[in-house]
């Protein structure tokens, strides 16, 4: 009888591993070497806001926020509920879900991606107003992004 390979018997004890998985589609704007790091660190992570897809959905959420032509601020809205889905309707969110990804990224990934979130975070900065009271209001005012005026319609 033949001798099996022992990664044969491996995938069968423990399942294929996240990254034998067909790759990904590309994220805009990043190398399909970065896309790929990604998407194992979202496979990998254990934190409940970051998941297979989730960094494409930030940003184009945070960029989507960042679109409407014009220079009167615009003004993050809250978020309805707390669940994966609707979290997202707060820019804020999709901003601190980038940095979740960014912590567990690679040197080489991480620069690329954070390229990327520093030049919509430059529009962010110039688009929206600092918020005086930040720090009684926000549940995390030591993150910058979320010591911006929150609460109008995102429209401006």
């Amino acid at each position: 009888m033949p001798r099996r390979p022992p990664g044969a018997l491996r995938v069968e004890q423990h399942g294929p591993r996240a990254w034998e998985d067909p790759p990904p589609d590309r994220i805009h704007g990043l190398s399909a070497r970065t896309s790929l790091v990604i998407h194992r660190a979202e496979r990998l992570s254990a934190d409940y806001y970051v998941y297979p897809g989730a960094t494409e959905r930030a940003l184009r959420r945070y960029q989507a926020f960042l679109e409407p032509p014009g220079r009167r601020p615009l003004y993050p809205q809250d978020a309805e509920c707390s669940c994966r889905g609707c979290s997202f309707d707060d820019v804020r969110h999709a901003r601190d879900v980038l940095e979740l990804v960014l912590e567990q990224l690679p040197v080489r990934a991480r620069a690329e991606l954070e390229r990327k979130v520093v030049s919509l975070d430059t529009v962010y900065l110039k688009r929206t107003l600092p918020d005086p009271f930040a720090d009684r209001r926000q549940w995390r005012p030591d993150l910058w992004w979320r010591r911006r005026l929150a609460g109008g319609r995102e429209a401006g």
